[in-house]
């Protein structure tokens, strides 16, 4: 690592630290990232595309009121108008980087529908490839920008605040070895936290570090208890858990128990293209029943599966199974979370030189339950606001160098044992559906875990799950991904959005023991 570093830092590379970057050209930036560029972070995971209005007929607005439908009353919805007006502009930029859009013979984007939208608006790559061609699209691009400096490797640790300002941030390389990087802006993109449950679509990295840090800041953190379950992930004994994409259900394919029922049908009008949270919840009850859940595409898309499909259709073989003829096990997995730090419109979060854009913000635009499709355009969406608004920072303002945190060789074996303990904890009690009582219990668990955490990174992934489960606890009512079976409806005098610093979530553990 070069001694002397851009004045912004971004710290994370998937699509939105990285289109930060592109879109901050050609002021100096430096990307931080665990992993390669293209690698880092979930974006490149992503099958389904990016929701935006291109098909004739369809606007903004009607993009907006999905949006506002699926987000169980708590979307803001001028946040969500804005960002559905600025999503097919950004579409058409990044195909103008290369993004290989599907596209019809007349050469026009060909988009797909998928749960909750009412038109077909989610632009795709080869199906289920999006995440992937557009990741490497933007790789070309980053390598082409001179003004990026991308640096592979580290993990952020902690951020440095001084007289009310964030000054820096200490990260550590894989060799254990730490370091302060002095900021004028701090951007955090470091993506979602899917790894703090058992099972989870997400990549190794998605540990909730962003969150955590910020919150150890001081900063506000929104909406920290919605956490989306993505009710088909295939259930094949593999970690992380691989994506049957919700495209598959907007081409037909259905849902079935393990003697053909299609029980989608007995909870929802709208049956495998329901919410998110009512699919998952009736998956999560089938298996729980014994029942078993499969995702059936044999009649809906049958031999095409290879060509249409070949993301999924990869891991299906990979564990030998056939899904042209034989129906896919499914079961709920930590997806996406729709909460996270608390920013503006342009990703400022409430601490002076931080922001926060993709994943790891609230922005208020999902509300209670992401619409299908949504994160990769919110990713583009913020991380150009959050470039144009640190334009307008002064950047002179650096903070000085200051000793890096003691050097750590990696976790020992009591930090390995705290997290497989804290995922079945959370999985168990802050998960799918949760009560009082396992809130509770979970709360006072996590301290327990603190108070074993050797390492920083656990107490990171420990202060995460305290904001979730504190929250949780404090929503008595079920909305949205948040489902309370001992407060199964809606209150519409909770309808409003959480917000709570690191402080006030620790009062609420403490308040939840008996």
């Amino acid at each position: 690592m070069n001694e002397r570093l851009p004045p912004i830092v971004i710290i994370g590379g998937g699509l939105a630290g990285v289109f930060c970057a592109l879109k901050l050209a050609p002021l100096p930036v430096a990307i931080i990232a665990p992993a390669p560029v293209g690698d880092s972070g979930a974006s490149r995971w992503a099958q389904g595309g990016i929701a935006a209005a291109v098909e004739e007929g369809d606007t903004p607005e009607s993009h907006a009121s999905d949006t506002v439908a699926a987000g169980a009353g708590l979307v803001d919805y001028d946040i969500a108008l804005g960002m559905a007006r600025e999503a097919r502009a950004r579409v058409e930029e990044l195909a103008a980087m290369g993004a290989p859009f599907d596209r019809n013979d007349q050469g026009f984007f060909a988009p797909s529908r998928e749960a909750a939208h009412s038109r077909n608006r989610v632009v795709r790559v080869k199906g289920d490839s999006a995440g992937r061609a557009i990741m490497e699209t933007l790789r070309q691009q980053i390598i082409r920008t001179s003004s990026i400096e991308y640096l592979e490797g580290f993990a952020a640790q902690e951020i440095v605040v001084r007289n009310g300002r964030v000054r820096g941030v200490h990260v550590r390389d894989k060799h254990g070895n730490s370091r302060f990087i002095p900021s004028a802006a701090l951007v955090l993109a470091t993506g979602g936290l899917g790894h703090l449950y058992r099972i989870t679509t997400n990549p190794l990295d998605a540990r909730g570090v962003g969150v955590a840090i910020a919150a150890r800041a001081g900063a506000i953190i929104a909406d920290a208890e919605f956490v989306q379950f993505h009710p088909t992930a295939m259930d094949i004994d593999v970690d992380p858990a691989p994506l049957a994409t919700e495209a598959l259900r907007g081409e037909g394919a259905t849902i079935i128990d393990r003697n053909g029922h299609r029980f989608l049908l007995d909870v929802d009008v709208a049956a495998e293209l329901a919410p998110r949270d009512i699919v998952a919840r009736a998956v999560f009850a089938s298996i729980r029943a014994g029942r078993g859940a499969y995702l059936d595409a044999r009649h809906s898309i049958g031999a095409s599966f290879p060509e249409r499909f070949p993301t999924v259709y990869g891991s299906c073989r990979n564990v030998g199974l056939d899904p042209v003829v034989s129906p896919i096990p499914i079961a709920p997995a930590a997806h996406y979370h729709m909460g996270g730090v608390w920013t503006n419109a342009n990703g400022r979060s409430s601490l002076e030189g931080l922001w926060a854009i993709g994943e790891v913000a609230a922005t208020g635009v999902h509300g209670a339950n992401r619409l299908a499709s949504n994160s990769l355009l919110e990713a583009v969406v913020f991380a150009a606001r959050a470039a144009s608004d640190i334009r307008t920072t002064d950047l002179s303002v650096v903070g000085a160098s200051e000793p890096a945190p003691p050097a750590s060789v990696g976790w020992i074996d009591e930090d390995l044992g705290v997290i497989e303990e804290l995922r079945d904890l959370m999985s168990a009690n802050v998960g799918v559906t949760r009560d009082a009582a396992g809130l509770a219990g979970a709360l006072g668990q996590l301290r327990r875990l603190r108070a074993r955490a050797g390492d920083i990174e656990i107490l990171n992934m420990l202060t995460t799950s305290t904001l979730i489960a504190a929250a949780a606890f404090a929503r008595r009512e079920s909305r949205g991904a948040h489902f309370r079976s001992d407060h199964p409806v809606a209150d519409p005098t909770q309808a409003q959005r959480s917000r709570m610093t690191l402080d006030m979530a620790l009062r609420i553990a403490d308040e939840a023991q008996p």
